[in-house]
């Protein structure tokens, strides 16, 4: 089993530097050069929540093509046995090319989460992992940044890997210290 899912986009920004004080003293901030343009990337992932261990890719745009490739690199990951995929419904996961795509790889079966339920994909939580590790406070030059920031952090959290259970662990037991007792 796979749980996969994308992140994005994931923008390179560049924040120049403040000019420092304005001349009735107060500090001038750095305007952000923010865009939407062409070069937002997205990241694919799938985490194997048996051994914890995932597989990322990084992609200019989110469409069946980068899908489907973000797929052949599960199944080189994954290449014996059933692959099954839990993903959310997106229409390119959905799409003719997909399915004609599947009907070709027969090990790899699709199990869409209902809407509205994403918290039922573990894929979500590592992402959170994976955002603190890889994008947290970091700004990125350029696409190619953001794909070898995307690898290295995989490839670090893989080195550390465990298992993934759905749910909390149980709340350790509270030793109380003393004991009271009431009589009347």
């Amino acid at each position: 089993m796979i749980c996969a899912d994308e992140l994005g986009p994931v923008i390179p920004r560049s924040f120049p530097p403040a000019p420092a004080w304005s001349p009735d003293g107060h500090r001038v901030k750095a305007e952000l050069d923010y865009s939407r343009g062409p070069q937002k990337t997205w990241v694919y992932g799938g985490l194997r929540p048996a051994d914890g261990q995932a597989l990322t890719m990084t992609a200019s745009s989110r469409n069946s093509v980068f899908y489907q490739q973000f797929l052949q690199r599960i199944e080189d990951a994954n290449p014996t046995g059933q692959i099954w995929i839990v993903t959310d419904n997106l229409s390119s996961h959905n799409s003719l090319s997909i399915r004609t795509w599947l009907e070709d790889h027969p090990p790899i079966h699709h199990a869409f989460i209902p809407v509205g339920a994403c918290w039922l994909n573990l894929q979500e939580g590592w992402w959170r992992i994976f955002r603190k590790t890889a994008l947290a406070g970091r700004s990125f030059a350029n696409p190619d940044d953001i794909t070898y920031a995307t690898a290295l952090a995989t490839s670090q959290l893989n080195s550390r890997a465990k298992p993934w259970i759905w749910g909390r662990p149980a709340p350790p037991t509270r030793r109380l210290r003393r004991r009271y007792v009431y009589r009347v």
